[in-house]
């Protein structure tokens, strides 16, 4: 085949994938807004009052209902919130070093095939970490339940916590979340110049520094902030995130998003 249509077929199957990619997107917001007004409902339903005979006693004032409405709906919407900046933010410049990273979980039901030969993958990438939008099944997945993955931030740093966030069981398509990572530790390494033949090249190798060990816990909310156990006085760039388990799943562990907090330099 000539080397044009070759690029040509590449670039069709890119679009092609992308397309894919914003169908799944949507279908799972339309679940989660569906979790979402069931769960809205679900509320409304036992916080009506009931009578001897059992009847439903009409709340006199519909506006005080209405107003637990609006705030149950803002509070939900703003949970997922960390007010601290992200560091680790893809968008921000941040990466994944893949020589500090586990091997992605491999699945091949996440294969899209034609003629029995499978040409679009959709499994995630690992910096699919770094990035905000969070979803059911936008997670990257690594084998068994122990793995780690090495961050570039996107600037240099005092690290002060860490925030690890989750779907809720409520929009979990198998109606749990036993994937989801449990204990989990924080380090940091220098970013040395290291020189070659070819010049010099910059890697995240220096000597690791603890940060602190955490649990995130399952049965909490989905985003959870850790301040770290361990301070550190330097500015630093890398942060390694190990996973030593998960809430039960035998065969992988889903991480949807992770994010670094600190202080950065003075130049910023």
């Amino acid at each position: 085949m000539p080397k044009e249509q070759l690029e040509l077929l590449k670039k069709e199957s890119q679009n092609l994938e992308n397309n894919f990619r914003q169908i799944l997107f949507l279908i799972k917001q339309i679940d989660v807004l569906k979790a979402l007004l069931r769960d809205m409902k679900d509320g409304m339903d036992n916080n009506h009052n009931w009578n001897t005979h059992g009847d439903p006693v009409e709340d006199l004032d519909h506006t005080e209902e209405v107003s637990n409405l609006v705030n149950y709906v803002l509070k939900k919407l703003r949970e997922d919130q960390v007010k601290m900046a992200d560091y680790a933010l893809k968008s921000a410049g941040a990466s994944i070093i893949e020589a500090g990273t586990s091997e992605s979980y491999k699945n091949n039901k996440a294969k899209l095939y034609w003629h029995g030969i499978g040409f679009l993958n959709h499994e995630m990438p690992p910096d699919i970490i770094l990035q905000p939008d969070v979803y059911p099944g936008k997670c990257w997945a690594f084998p068994g339940s122990q793995g780690h993955t090495l961050i570039k931030l996107a600037t240099k740093i005092i690290p002060t916590a860490v925030t690890m966030e989750h779907i809720s069981e409520k929009v979990s398509p198998s109606g749990n979340i036993s994937s989801a990572p449990k204990e989990f530790s924080v380090y940091v390494r220098s970013y040395l110049n290291l020189s070659f033949r070819l010049g010099i090249t910059k890697k995240c190798e220096g000597e690791e520094i603890f940060l602190g060990q955490f649990i995130y816990n399952k049965t909490g909310t989905t985003v959870q902030t850790f301040e770290l156990q361990h301070a550190v006085s330097e500015y630093l760039l890398c942060v390694k995130l190990n996973i030593f388990s998960n809430w039960g799943h035998p065969k992988y562990t889903c991480l949807y998003r992770f994010r670094v907090h600190g202080t950065p330099g003075k130049h910023i």
